[in-house]
């Protein structure tokens, strides 16, 4: 991205991005980089909460689901000391309930997985009540389909039986469904 084309990030170009996977925090820490931003990482609630409380950031991408505990208490931290931070929820396990959560708490946008970092750049800037324009690739209905079976599943501890039961769904499809690839 050539200078010209830098997004106006204003004074203070502070980012913390949070999320568990180490490779792709560290690719969206590097797109970041390139598109004008001074990120710093956080791999954990614990570490989020940390850099949110002593150092709040002007922006803001935080994943969901993290190994020891829910991303919406480093964006509640985060609101404590930096009211008019700029905050994104990433996940890939994306829920209507979720994202109003997200939302009432104070993040201004809700990315399901994958997502790239223009798309994430485009939700961290947009302003007022105008929605960011949709991705460019955004995930097909049956992935969205897919991704749900799978949250489901894991939620019920990988019971099959269980999570047929909770999507009305029959056993046996249920049991084909997840011997296949995910679609694209």
């Amino acid at each position: 991205m050539a200078d010209t084309d830098m997004p106006d990030l204003g004074p203070d170009r502070s980012l913390l991005l949070v999320d568990d996977d180490a490779p792709f925090l560290n690719r969206l820490a590097r797109a970041m980089e390139k598109r004008g931003f001074l990120p710093e990482t956080a791999d954990s609630v614990a570490a989020g909460r940390a850099i949110a409380l002593s150092r709040p950031p002007a922006y803001a991408v935080v994943d969901l689901r993290l190994g020891d505990g829910n991303g919406l208490d480093v964006v509640e931290a985060l609101r404590e000391r930096r009211p008019d931070s700029r905050v994104v929820i990433l996940t890939g396990y994306g829920a209507i309930a979720t994202a109003v959560a997200a939302v009432k708490i104070g993040a201004v946008d809700y990315l399901s997985k994958p997502t790239d970092a223009d798309d994430v750049v485009n939700a961290l800037l947009s302003r007022g009540e105008t929605l960011p324009p949709p991705p460019e690739n955004p995930m097909s209905a049956d992935r969205v389909r897919w991704e749900h079976i799978q949250r489901v599943y894991e939620q019920c501890d990988r019971n099959i039986s269980e999570t047929a039961r909770r999507l009305s769904m029959h056993r046996r499809t249920l049991q084909r469904i997840l011997a296949k690839r995910s679609p694209r």
